[in-house]
């Protein structure tokens, strides 16, 4: 059964190579691919960021004593042309020569404190530009930290689903390795071959309830769902290994038990799951219960052999 989580993302546009009008196209990445460069491109814009920010603030820290600086100048002009312009726009004695003197150092000292002013203006200016600059960083990176945590989350879950589908499939290999869903080994042992039972499975769940055919996402055969109310208790058919025990796409909550030579059923759209990998269950013993689906409570039941899904109905019986 293959399912693909496709992850959607947006490449930062300097970090994506545009292929030319006459160009060979490349292959399109693999969603894993595409995953990892598109977090990788996200990373570097916050770094940019970030030295943007550092860069900010070092420049925002020099513009304080720089301001403090222009302050303090144009103080100190501005008493000096007061001095000036107390002494009236002719000193006493001084005679023509000396107003000419005064007036052009009056209006030296008036150009020298409007340049200052205008310095610490446009200095004080600058730090105001500097510090949006820091808040807009700051807004920036949030979002694209938020992008970041949204992707990383897409990214795990796409790999999850991957390892679960590839769990899914090995359950159906008995004896085929170990991993954190397949079990070592065989199933546990039968009472009889499995494969003399035809006719004389349990019924998954106690009491009368209302079945048609159905088929799952990925299954090649039939399966039954099995009305039956929520909570119902779901049991093993047949003694067998629990071989997967977990989610698992359009099956809900599924327990496949291995029942030996190459023979398991599968119980999807559990509400609850009892059981775990690797325990040994005897027949008619609880592995779950029915769960809830949208056309009402259910269970949905397979038998396959290996990987191959067979008509259940005449090994129940019906």
């Amino acid at each position: 059964m293959k399912r693909v989580l496709v992850v959607l993302v947006a490449l930062a546009a300097n970090g994506t190579a545009v292929a030319r009008k006459h160009d060979t196209p490349a292959p399109p990445p693999a969603a894993g691919e595409s995953a990892t460069l598109a977090l990788a491109a996200l990373d570097r814009k916050i770094a940019d960021l970030d030295a943007e920010e550092q860069e900010s603030k070092k420049e925002l820290t020099g513009l304080g004593p720089r301001v403090a600086e222009a302050h303090a100048r144009a103080i100190a002009r501005g008493r000096a042309l007061y001095k000036l312009t107390r002494a009236g726009m002719l000193p006493v004695g001084g005679g023509f020569d000396a107003f000419m003197r005064h007036a052009m150092d009056v209006e030296h000292a008036r150009h020298a404190l409007e340049r200052d002013l205008e310095g610490e203006r446009k200095l004080r200016a600058h730090g105001g530009d500097v510090a949006r600059s820091l808040e807009r960083v700051a807004r920036d990176r949030e979002s694209l930290a938020s992008q970041r945590n949204a992707m990383d989350a897409a990214r795990i879950a796409m790999e999850d689903e991957q390892r679960r589908e590839q769990a899914f499939e090995r359950a159906f290999e008995s004896g085929h390795g170990t991993d954190d869903y397949v079990i070592v080994g065989r199933s546990a042992p039968a009472v009889a071959d499995f494969s003399q039972s035809r006719g004389k499975l349990l019924f998954p769940v106690a009491g009368k309830a209302d079945m048609k055919p159905a088929r799952r996402e990925g299954a090649d055969g039939p399966g039954l769902e099995v009305r039956a109310p929520l909570g119902t208790v779901v049991r093993a058919v047949y003694a067998g290994k629990v071989a997967f025990a977990d989610r698992y796409g359009a099956y809900g909550r599924i327990v496949i038990l291995d029942h030996g030579d190459h023979y398991y059923s599968v119980s999807g759209n559990l509400g609850s799951i009892d059981v775990k990998i690797g325990d040994d269950v005897g027949p008619g013993e609880r592995i779950g219960t029915v769960g809830e689906a949208d056309e009402g409570s259910m269970l949905y039941f397979e038998i396959r052999h290996g990987s191959q899904t067979v008509l259940p109905s005449p090994w129940l019986g019906l």
